[in-house]
């Protein structure tokens, strides 16, 4: 079997995501896009349970899996999806005398993990997961600007 494609094209990958990320969110830096990501993928596995959060994290690329499933306290328990803005507000909670997250984030990072991964296997993956899950990754995004760029 050759080496997965996410794998041979991590760095690509990640940087691209970093750029897009930044530039969705009007952040600077690659570390405030960073926290922004890592607070939303959080946000999202604590509202998913094991199963679901880790088929959720095998499409995703090798990078943000790795961030998602990174910590994971497993023994806590599932919380429900809340508005967007009570989420966001959750994101922002990481590292609070650091984050710069907007209140965009949760649509930023939804768009900027729509344009790395076939849009196919994004949906397949969200509908394995609670109600709520849909919303949660909805962007408004015109779907010409989403899916895998890095090939």
């Amino acid at each position: 079997m050759p080496m997965p494609h996410t794998y041979r094209q991590a760095s690509r990958e990640w940087r691209a995501m970093m750029d897009d990320a930044k530039d969705r969110m009007g952040l600077i830096s690659d570390n405030s896009a960073y926290t922004a990501l890592q607070g939303v993928l959080y946000v999202f596995r604590r509202r998913v349970t094991v199963q679901q959060g880790l088929i959720f994290a095998s499409m995703l690329p090798c990078v943000p899996r790795a961030i998602f499933v990174e910590d994971w306290d497993i023994a806590l328990p599932q919380l429900p999806f809340g508005s967007r803005e009570e989420m966001t507000v959750e994101a922002k909670a990481l590292r609070p005398h650091h984050n710069l997250t907007p209140d965009n984030a949760i649509e930023a990072t939804a768009w900027t993990l729509r344009r790395a991964v076939l849009p196919a296997v994004f949906e397949r993956a969200v509908a394995a997961c609670p109600v709520g899950a849909v919303e949660f990754w909805h962007t408004d995004a015109d779907p010409a600007e989403l899916g895998p760029r890095i090939v």
